[in-house]
């Protein structure tokens, strides 16, 4: 098994703390509230919504996929980190053992943030991943932050 590992930064102007919220702790509600074509809906078959919580997402119809399901690995509120591992799901189709993102806020001093995040594709044998599908998974994480930056500043008590 490989793993492939690329790394995206997204600056915002939403402050760290309620990016944080809405990226993390709400996205669950929030995401399919605001892009219904991408996700449907979450759906939490085990846990709380801490680590180890196992859930399952429906893509919406604008998604080449139906479902895949996710467990938290990590989340840390002070630190705005948040670690999840795609496991299951025609997401991963039959090259990918899983998918992992590592997810931090961090604050830029005009009190606005950068989104990082890192996902590390573990492939099965020695599949190759290929720089479109990289830039795909780029495209697709920079929609979703931009969808959800213009909803915080176009409802600023959200």
């Amino acid at each position: 098994m490989g793993a492939i590992t690329y790394d995206i930064e997204i600056p915002s102007s939403i402050p760290a703390a309620k990016m944080f919220k809405a990226v993390v702790l709400d996205a669950d509600t929030l995401i399919p509230k605001i892009m219904p074509q991408a996700i449907k809906s979450v759906e939490i078959l085990e846990g709380d919504g801490g680590v180890g919580t196992v859930k399952i997402i429906h893509f919406g119809e604008g998604s080449q996929y139906k479902s895949a399901k996710h467990r938290v690995d990590a989340i840390d509120t002070e630190n705005l980190t948040h670690t999840y591992t795609i496991v299951e799901g025609d997401a991963l189709a039959d090259v990918l053992e899983s998918i992992t993102y590592h997810v931090k806020i961090v604050p830029t001093e005009d009190g606005g943030c950068i989104c990082k995040n890192r996902s590390i594709y573990h492939t099965k044998g020695d599949v190759e991943i290929t720089e479109e599908n990289i830039k795909e998974g780029k495209e697709k994480a920079l929609a979703m932050l931009k969808a959800i930056e213009a909803y915080l500043q176009a409802n600023p008590d959200a």
